[in-house]
């Protein structure tokens, strides 16, 4: 597995506000040495959701510190709970975290980068960005807001790339063209992404048109961003007469493991596609928030990723697990 969740105890450092809604935390694991992490890291952070333990995956901001990890963490009303949580913390604080892990591949050999980032995907990116302007390296990052009073890390990034940085704002009419972008790059250039789902679907969408190869676009998205509310939903599972309720604020993978029919998974992001499972009957609408599945798979509804994916009204999945096996 290539995430072994390893638990470490740590401690709050402090807090700071970014940005409306948005939190920066330092976080200081008790045995920490400061050891560089790859581009895209992430930690899981384990949280408490209405007395009900939890994990919650959130990107590590920048490249590696002395002082301890970093987060930011967006308080959004629609969500499972996780950034309500992580809001009510004080300096202080006790926390288990797991270490750094990443699945974001970064070729450091290519004449070009085009960083892009929507809203809170900045976290990553930032990392990134310092890493090749360290290396030297053709980059520029396109960063998509709603205004720039809404975008973390404004003033760092435009210290660190001054021109090479090019605020999108919804408010002064300055929206990200994804077509035009794409369709300037030159030839082998790779594309970071980091945004919600709509806009990863959007980019790739784009990243196809413009004739560019798939893999030269890598990317990262919220386990937490989908095209439908994020809302309670039901699970049959086939051949028996179980069904079960998703709360809003659970995930299916573990309300499924917590009710004893045990789902194999590793990143919880979406990103491996280990806890897919099959989906037999949909009754209302499946949203997929993974990017393991194509857009040609998740279309068919064969599968789901019980870690992120969610959906409106129930579904019936396989799980696999046979009572008379056990």
């Amino acid at each position: 597995m290539r995430f072994i969740e390893t638990w470490t105890p740590a401690t709050l450092v402090s807090t700071r506000d970014l940005a409306p809604g948005i939190r920066e935390f330092l976080i200081r694991p008790d045995q920490y040495d400061g050891v560089a992490y790859p581009v895209g890291s992430h930690i899981n952070i384990s949280v408490t959701i209405d007395g009900v333990p939890e994990t919650r995956s959130y990107s590590l901001v920048g490249e590696a510190s002395p002082h301890g990890f970093k987060i930011a963490v967006r308080r959004a009303d629609d969500s499972r709970g996780g950034s309500r949580y992580m809001w009510q913390l004080k300096p202080g604080a006790r926390l288990d975290i797991t270490q750094p892990a990443s699945l974001l591949a970064v070729d450091w050999s290519r004449d070009s980068y085009c960083l892009i980032a929507g809203g809170i995907g900045i976290t990553p990116i930032l990392g990134a960005a310092q890493a090749l302007v360290r290396r030297g390296a053709d980059v520029k990052l396109h960063y998509a807001v709603r205004s720039r009073a809404e975008a973390a890390y404004l003033d760092d990034l435009a210290a660190l790339l001054g021109d090479r940085l090019v605020v999108h704002a919804g408010d002064e009419g300055k929206r990200l063209d994804l077509d035009a972008l794409f369709g300037s790059l030159p030839k082998g250039a790779l594309a970071l992404f980091c945004g919600p789902m709509r806009m990863l679907d959007a980019a790739r969408h784009a990243w196809i048109g413009a004739g560019l190869a798939l893999p030269d676009l890598r990317y990262e998205t919220f386990g937490s961003s989908g095209t439908l509310p994020t809302e309670a939903f039901r699970v049959r599972l086939k051949g028996s007469d179980v069904e079960l309720e998703i709360p809003r604020e659970r995930s299916m993978l573990d309300v499924l493991n917590a009710s004893g029919f045990e789902v194999i998974s590793d990143c919880k992001r979406g990103e491996c596609g280990l806890c897919a499972i099959d989906v037999v009957d949909v009754d209302g609408e499946i949203d997929h928030r993974d990017v393991f599945f194509s857009d040609h798979q998740k279309e068919s509804n064969q599968k789901i990723c019980a870690c992120v994916s969610r959906a409106r009204g129930t579904i019936t999945v396989d799980t696999l697990l046979r009572a008379d096996a056990i």
